[in-house]
């Protein structure tokens, strides 16, 4: 969700929670900035008429009321907080050892931020969360990729979106589309649209986006199709046959990296602390080996090696672009460090 929409849905709820009496629409407008700069009183309807549905959507419970005691044709809106507060939270084990798992999911991907926060304060408030991962299960997402915040942002806003694609052949080419849904599978993401300039529908690898994915204000004009449906399109396209590029050697942490593990055609095991996988790869396999982080080294070929630290140095510094020169020193070293770490296990 973007910043300002978030803020100015924020600061409604604070305002209907705030009041004890309905707050007319008028009052609302006067009172919060997006909807007093709006240009028009059309302009402004559709607003709020967007921000009620939303809020509605959430399960936050919206009440509609007079908002005048002498006239009942003056409406008004509240939220009462004892419809807002939620329950006593209480989860048995397995509940919270699930839930765990799927804030972990995100750790490496754009909302890591916001799953930690999560699992922090569901600790405070006393839920026990559970080990750190189950022995053979190592939930992880990749989404690395700088389209995919972007790219959420437009599913959730429902915006047209342009960007340049990279295809299968390596041609680069500007695609301008309408964006339905995004979709991990056999991790890899994918975003299922309809392609305006091929008046069609689409799947886009987000991997293979080359470039900033550019949100253009303007609303699609294709209904999106049954949520089943393109999930079962977003699979079918991710299961084209696609050439292997080659084998690669890869020296892993004992005790780590378990997908690789899985995939692997051959494994030796180390008494070193790490074991050595055989495994065939394609295109865009740098990134996935870069999720595992300090746990993956490849050793060969030196091509897929030099793209996986290509992978990592991008990765670091997508992490400060928004906090300063000082921050970027800190992942400098970090980056340091997780090179040493790559140098010594090769």
């Amino acid at each position: 969700m973007a910043a300002s929409k978030s803020e100015r849905l924020v600061n409604l709820v604070i305002c209907l929670l705030a009041s004890r009496t309905f707050v007319t629409k008028e009052r609302l407008r006067r009172v919060l900035e997006p909807y007093r700069n709006c240009p028009s009183d059309e302009a402004f309807e559709r607003m709020f008429e967007r921000d009620k549905e939303e809020l509605r959507e959430l399960g936050i419970p919206l009440e509609v009321g007079s908002a005048d005691a002498y006239f009942d044709d003056e409406v008004g809106y509240r939220i009462a907080p004892g419809e807002y507060a939620l329950p006593e939270l209480s989860l048995d084990s397995d509940e919270a050892q699930a839930l765990g798992q799927a804030a972990r999911f995100w750790q490496q991907a754009t909302m890591a931020q916001a799953a930690s926060s999560a699992l922090l304060k569901l600790k405070a408030a006393g839920v026990e969360i559970g080990p750190a991962s189950p022995v053979g299960i190592e939930p992880r997402v990749r989404a690395e990729a700088p389209a995919f915040e972007p790219l959420l942002e437009a599913v959730y806003e429902r915006q047209v979106v342009r960007f340049s694609y990279r295809r299968g052949d390596g041609e680069v080419r500007s695609r301008e589309v309408e964006p339905w849904t995004i979709d991990s599978w056999r991790g890899r993401w994918y975003m299922a649209g309809f392609d305006l300039g091929r008046d069609d529908e689409r799947i886009f690898r987000l991997d293979r986006i080359a470039g900033p994915v550019m949100l253009t204000g303007r609303s699609p004009e294709h209904p999106i199709p049954d949520q089943l449906d393109v999930r079962a399109r977003v699979a079918a396209f991710a299961l084209r046959p696609e050439g292997d590029l080659g084998t690669a050697t890869i020296r892993v942490r004992k005790g780590t990296c378990f997908p690789l593990r899985r995939s692997a055609s051959a494994l030796e095991e180390g008494e070193d602390g790490w074991d050595v996988l055989v495994l065939a790869y394609r295109d865009g396999f740098e990134g996935y080996v870069a999720e595992f982080g300090a746990d993956a080294v490849v050793v060969e070929p030196a091509k897929l090696r030099e793209a996986v630290i290509r992978n990592l140095r991008s990765l670091a510094m997508a992490e400060v672009d928004d906090v300063g020169e000082a921050a970027a020193a800190v992942a400098d070293g970090d980056l340091a460090e997780l090179r040493a770490e790559w140098e010594a296990a090769s």
